[in-house]
Parts: structure tokens; sequence; C-alpha cells
């Protein structure tokens, strides 16, 4: 008998699942808490609570993960150092600390508009490389000729020997700066996924394992784990894509939507004949427009760890992950003492870092390039958890803000605080950690409420039910302002909302949450069984997809030449006629679908290649087309 085994590294927990080869039924599952800085302690405690009999027998291991996400989304990725080659106009809030604009660039034929002006990029190098982790580089028309970037890149490795991610390498569609975007964010997470993939192989390798590693990626599909590793913004939302195929699975519906709740954040998708709905336009994230291909979703920073704070008599919920008092409790011997006998803040003062129930604690990572008062900062908190208050009379300084999010950006200090988790364990609907610390918390939170402790509770369950319905809606009605089925949501007459989707619930503890939506939804909700390892299913049953575009376009040259050019993922090629290149390019998609299916480790055999031709003509049928647009999609299965 050969099984199967799927992986999840959430925000919170880190999930393992086995499946039978055979008929597909999963056969054990386990959770455990998700681990920081380093994953490994995570992934083998996981790992662990499953049955040992069935580890031998396995045959092939598919992981999916949030920490991408998550990291987008608290914005704590690595430094990056961003160059952009062309003419461009840059918004006035983008993600990029470091990042500078140097001449250059292509036409859409790939000719060279403007020569590269590699000194300023020397210059960018020089000034930035001390700060930074990576480079990402994107340049005008990059997906005509990539010859810019590629000697941007050489450059900037010849300098620091620093990874560099270049745009062209991860889309092939137009928009110079979001190619740039999506450049910058896959370089702020390689060293967060390399850290992720070779805590996943030791683990594997040390306990004798000898399946084949595959990763889920966010279009729901499965990836080897080399391209998983140089590209890891397209793991961005592969655990929603792993809930979604999840889901399916479990439920057996071919069509549902689906609604995810994770520890950091709760995402609504949609599957239809088995097959995920993709975002046309690339994947937005953390309010930044991307160009990666992924499952269409809406996703909200309120998850189940997500921090209850209390300002000006009103609950707030997010958008920071905190360790839930209850977990902290269990965690940490001595904090609910702490919790207890602490010193609560005065009412004027409270902000999201200033609350009666927030702590603080090192999180076991090196300090790296911090600057002096974040150290003096970081010395203060040690490995216990402390609160502002228990600094500032011990010290007699109150910590910035601002450097504490600096703290926590750079993954050297972790938060804890009140949660949704929280509210659950005073409401008895969730138990699996010390409820007490929970009911101290609320009764904290009381003194600057109008409410008491359990009416607290019971309205952060609301407001998160309130979210879900809020995100599906919007999931659905996407032409509809948000701020519109707000005020339905929240108005005294509104009754329910009624789809006629089923809608699947996955993740901890959902169950908790299904007759609040009743309440305010109208339609079938399904939870099914082993709905709190959904994700870890999901990274199991995806199948392996590639997709591949080439574009022939046909031009003149100055004296009037006829020349046909030829673009692809292997970059511009020119040809003496039409249909010498159309033959080419028909055989190119193909084998290139064919390497990746091989390089992912699928069986060749069962790989199915369509491609569909789209031209532009300008004059009757029979003329040679000015462009003809082939797409390749691929479809196997892994090898079992």
């Amino acid at each position: 008998m050969q099984y199967s085994m799927g992986i999840d590294a959430g925000g919170t927990y880190t999930d393992s699942i086995i499946i039978r080869d055979s008929d597909g039924k999963v056969v054990d599952s386990s959770k455990a808490l998700t681990t920081y800085p380093d994953l490994l302690e995570g992934i083998r405690t996981s790992i662990d609570g499953l049955d040992e009999k069935y580890l031998r027998d396995i045959k092939l291991v598919s992981v999916s993960t949030t920490l991408a996400t998550n990291t987008i989304l608290e914005k704590t990725g690595y430094p990056v150092g961003l160059v952009l080659v062309g003419d461009y106009l840059i918004p006035e809030k983008g993600p990029m600390e470091y990042y500078t604009v140097v001449e250059g660039g292509h036409d859409h034929h790939g000719a060279e508009l403007v020569s590269l002006d590699l000194e300023a990029v020397e210059a960018f190098v020089r000034r930035v490389g001390e700060k930074v982790s990576a480079f990402a580089v994107s340049s005008y028309f990059s997906v005509r000729n990539p010859a810019h970037e590629l000697e941007v890149k050489k450059r900037i490795q010849e300098l620091t020997g620093l990874p560099v991610v270049c745009g062209h390498e991860l889309s092939l569609d137009l928009g110079a700066y979001e190619r740039g975007v999506t450049a910058f964010l896959n370089a702020q997470l390689i060293p967060i996924a390399d850290r992720f993939i070779k805590s996943i192989k030791g683990e594997i390798e040390r306990r004798g394992i000898e399946g084949r590693l595959l990763m889920l990626k966010c279009d729901g599909s499965v990836v080897g784990i080399n391209e998983a590793l140089e590209k890891p913004i397209e793991s961005i939302f592969s655990g929603p894509a792993a809930s979604l195929v999840g889901a399916s699975h479990l439920s057996g519906l071919k069509t549902c939507a689906v609604i995810d709740v994770g520890g950091t954040s709760t995402d609504v998708s949609l599957i239809e004949d088995g097959l995920p709905e993709l975002c046309s336009e690339g994947a937005v994230v953390g309010g930044w427009q991307t160009k990666v291909r992924a499952i269409r979703m809406e996703t909200s920073a309120m998850g189940g760890d997500s921090h209850v704070w209390v300002k000006n008599a009103k609950l707030n919920i997010g958008p920071r992950r905190v360790i839930p008092l209850c977990v902290a409790a269990v965690k940490f011997p001595g904090f609910l003492e702490a919790l207890k006998t602490g010193r609560t803040p005065s009412n004027l003062r409270l902000e999201e870092n200033i609350q009666p129930t927030k702590f603080f604690i090192r999180s076991g990572a090196e300090a790296a390039e911090i600057g002096k008062l974040e150290k003096e900062i970081l010395d203060r908190i040690g490995d216990t958890p402390t609160s502002l208050s228990d600094i500032f009379w011990k010290f007699d300084v109150m910590p910035s803000p601002r450097l504490l999010d600096s703290l926590i950006r750079k993954r050297l200090v972790q938060a804890i605080g009140f949660t949704p988790t929280d509210a659950l364990h005073v409401l008895g609907e969730y138990t699996a950690w010390d409820a007490e610390a929970s009911r101290v918390g609320a009764k904290l939170l009381e003194r600057y409420m109008d409410m008491n402790s359990l009416e607290i509770c019971q309205q952060v369950k609301k407001d998160v039910a309130r979210n879900m319905v809020l995100y599906l809606m919007k999931f659905i009605q996407k032409d509809v302002p948000a701020s519109e089925l707000e005020k339905i949501l929240h108005s005294d007459k509104f009754s329910q909302f009624k789809i006629k989707l089923p809608v699947v619930l996955i993740g901890g503890p959902v169950i908790a949450f299904k007759e609040e939506l009743k309440q305010i939804l109208e339609a079938e909700i399904i939870v099914p069984e082993y709905a709190k390892v959904g994700n870890a299913v999901g990274a199991l049953v995806g199948k392996g997809i590639k997709r591949v575009e080439i574009l022939i376009k046909n031009t003149y040259t100055k004296d009037k030449k006829r020349l046909v050019l030829l673009f692809s993922p292997r970059g511009r090629e020119t040809f003496g006629n039409y249909l010498e290149a159309l033959a080419y390019a028909e055989k190119l998609g193909e084998e290139l679908v064919m390497d990746y299916m091989t390089e992912a480790g699928l069986d060749r055999g069962q790989v199915q290649v369509n491609m569909n031709k789209k031209e532009v003509s300008l004059s009757e049928a029979g003329a040679v087309p000015i462009e003809t647009k082939l797409v390749f999609v691929g479809v196997g299965m892994p090898k079992k």
C-alpha cells in the first residue's frame, strides 16, 4: 500500500495529513503550532502526531503555506533594493523603501530605446548594498527583450553576491511597474522560502522518507520544489489555494464557495466544475498589484489570532497577528500570573501597542542590522513575556510604537494579546488551550468598555462572522462597493444575504461560527470532516498545471524587409518567414510544458497539452497575420 503526505505550514498551525493513494481517503491527520522563527520544530511536531506505520510507505510529499502571504500582509519581509530601468511613474506610496529609476529599456519590438545607465545602477548598489538582503530589477518591455534586466542582474551579483530577481523571470505580461513590484516581493521572500523548504526537506530525509517533494502554487497547481525556491512569490496564496482545492475534495463538491479562516487572515474563493477561478489581472496582496497568476479571492487581515484591542471604548480586530493569551499561558510558565498582576494603562494612552493584554517576547532570531534605539528596546524585552508597563516602570522609558513595529517586522519580537481565539475560549466554544488566561484578558478589556467580558466576546465572535460574510459578498458581488455591503450588514433592518452556492468552511474552530453565520447568511453551510486540516489535504490533491505563452509578430525593418519576431520564455528570436516561426513556436510550447512537468516530478505520460491560437489580421483571410498568440496549457498528475 502506498500513501502520500500533505503538509501545510500556516501562520498559526502546521497541519499534516496522510492520504491513501488507492482511493484518496484521508487515513490520519495532525496539528501543531507553527514555530517562529525556525519552522522546523512545528513541522516536526506535526509529523510526530501521525501514525508511524504509514510513514515508511510515503511516496509523495506536497506542501503549502500561508507564510509568504502573511509576510506581505504584515510587512515583515526582508529588505530589498529595486532597480527600475526605463521611464516610470512611481505611485506616492509603494511597497519599496530602497529603489532607483535609471535610464534604459526597449520598445514593443524588443529594440533598445535608450542605452542602459549601468553607472547609476552601480551607485545605487554601493549606497544600499549593506542595507538589503536581495535585489529586484524590472526593465521597460523586458518581456520583449530582457537584455537590460540580465545586464543589471549580472553586475549586481558581481558587486554584492546577493540574490537578484528579474521581472521577466516571473511574468511575461505587460506592465513593467507591476512586474517590478512582483520581483520586489519575490526577492523579499527568498530567505523565508529557503528556510521553509530546507526545514521540510531536512525533516523528510531525517525520517528516511523517500517520497518526492512538491509544493502547491497560488493557482491551485503543484510545482517542483526547485522552482518553488526560485519563485516563492507564486506561493503567496498557496495556503488559500490549498483550502479551496481541499474543501472541494473533502466536501465532494465540484462547485462551491470556500471561506478559509486562518490565524492571520480570512480568505474567500470559488471553485467551479473542479477548477479554481483565477484573477485575470494578477494577484493583489497587501494592496499591491502583482503579475502572479493566482486564484481570485478576497482576503481580510482578520483571523483567529488577530489582535483584539480597545480604543475610545471601541473594539478593534487586527490587522496584526499576535500569540493568543490562552496559547501564551501554556507556552510560557508564569505568564498567567503576569497577566493577572500587570499594571493597566490609562484610558487616554490606549492604542494598538498599549493595551492591558499586550505583551512582547523575543523571538530568538539573531539581530542583524538594527539601530541604536531598536537595540535598547530589544535588550529590555526578554525571553519571558514583557508588557510596555513593565518596561516603563523598570527602565523609565516608554518605547516608541514605531520602533516596536520595526522589531516585529524584523521578526526579532513577537507580540501576545487578546484574540478571537481567546473569545471562543471564554464562550466555551473552543477549549484547546488555557481558558483562564482568556477570561482574565476579557475582564481586563471590560474596564475600558460599556460591556461585560461575555458581551465583549460575543461581540468579537459576531464581528468575525460579519467579516466572513462581508468578504464572501464582496467576492460574489465584485461590482458592488464594499462600503454599500457594509451599510447593509450593519443596518438595523437587515435580515439576511441569500446565495445559491453551497459555502464550505475550512480552518481551525470554524464550526463555532456556523450558527452565527446562519443568522446573516441564507445558504447551505458545510463544515466537512477534517475541515481543521483542509489546507494539508489541498496540498496533495492539486494537479500539475503549466501555462506557456508565445507571441509571433510580423514587422518590417527600416529598409522595408519583412521581419518575424518570436517572444517566448526563452527570449526574443527572429525568423525569415511566418510559417517557420509558427512551426517552431508549436514545437517549443509543448517542449517547455513537458520540461516543466518533468522538473516538477510529474508523469509525462499523463500530461495533456492543449494549444489555443489567436490571430490578429488587417486584411482578408489567407493573409499572414500581423500577430499570433499561442497559449499552451499542460495538465498532469503527480507520479504515485
